[in-house]
């Protein structure tokens, strides 16, 4: 079978190797769609942090079964289904406590451990996750970064009923946004890029704001009027977004923190101290967000095919990531069709 594999920075080469087999509790996958995200991104430019190489990448994406190994249960051959990449110790204190996502020995498939660029993959079934038969291969291989979004909205308070801002519309902020407003919060999603605040609209997102004409002070008084924000999510990962967020926020108001920063940010804590703040961090998610995430899209509480952006053969894996460098704030989601 065919493997894409990422030797160096910038560099997949293809490989046939032996088709895996199934041991106990393990199911085989032929994998279908492989959705590219910005970590990814960050690995092709040889600017992850924890991730080495040789690499086989892909987290997110849809299969079909192929065959279950010995003592599985649940899950059938032709099944169409997922999986969370994580791999735990579950021995350690987060683990024990139920916090797995957040791991002391955390290895993520893809990063820290062969992913799923290949035709047929072979993975544990306590990770595997089932969808409905009428979702496509698309919608299947985008319950992980969907997961995401709730789980980084679930990371606060109720936000039903309340006035909330994400800053980042991009894949993740731009799902983020529609899983917040999804759960009841008015939503106001502001970013640098006009193309994607006109995906926001397209999904649903009634209210958006350009980082180019507006403050977030002034948006957040134009679409809240003085009362103003109360919930926040920092998707992009830069200092002056969350600047902006502790500057603007209601006091009491809870901020999260979704973007990963390259550089360490210079934060104010005397406001956060003085307007009684909370800060949360987020962290990919949990089985329950998996399965609040399948709700969503089969319920039609996110609207994903606007973040489609284009399919590339296995054959061309390397072509998705220059069409990404390309387009820049123009590519969403990307797609490798592997089967």
């Amino acid at each position: 079978m065919k493997q894409a594999i990422m030797t160096s920075p910038g560099e997949i080469e293809f490989r046939d190797i032996p088709g895996p087999t199934p041991g106990a509790g393990e199911v085989l996958l032929r994998v279908q769609r492989i959705g590219i995200c910005g970590s990814d991104v960050h690995v092709y430019h040889g600017k992850h942090p924890y991730t080495s190489y040789p690499v086989v990448q892909g987290h997110e994406y849809s299969a079909l079964i192929e065959a279950v190994g010995p003592g599985v249960k649940g899950l059938v051959v032709g099944q169409k289904v997922t999986s969370m990449p994580q791999i735990v110790c579950g021995q350690c204190a987060p683990c024990l406590r139920g916090d797995y996502h957040i791991c002391d020995d955390l290895k993520v498939e893809g990063f820290q451990a062969p992913g799923c660029a290949q035709e047929l993959w072979v993975t544990q079934a306590d990770r595997v996750v089932a969808v409905p038969d009428g979702f496509s291969f698309e919608q299947t291989a985008m319950v992980e970064p969907v997961a995401v979004a709730a789980h980084a909205v679930r990371r606060c308070r109720d936000v039903a009923g309340h006035n909330v801002s994400v800053l980042g519309a991009g894949t993740i902020g731009n799902l983020v946004a529609q899983v917040a407003q999804a759960e009841g919060a008015t939503v106001l999603s502001v970013d640098l890029s006009d193309f994607r605040l006109d995906v926001a609209q397209r999904c649903g997102i009634r209210n958006t704001s350009s980082g180019r004409t507006e403050s977030l002070a002034e948006a957040s008084a134009r679409v809240f009027g003085e009362v103003g924000f109360d919930v926040a999510w920092e998707c992009v990962g830069v200092e002056p977004t969350i600047t902006a967020i502790v500057d603007c926020i209601a006091k009491g108001g809870a901020i999260v923190v979704v973007g990963v920063f390259a550089e360490k940010p210079r934060v104010d804590l005397g406001l956060v101290q003085d307007r009684e703040l909370n800060i949360h961090g987020t962290l990919m998610y949990q089985r329950a967000d998996y399965e609040r995430a399948i709700e969503l899209i089969a319920e039609g509480g996110v609207t994903l095919e606007p973040l489609m952006s284009e399919h590339f053969a296995f054959d061309d894996y390397a072509d998705a990531y220059r069409f990404i460098d390309e387009q820049g704030a123009s590519a969403m989601k990307v797609f490798i069709d592997v089967a």
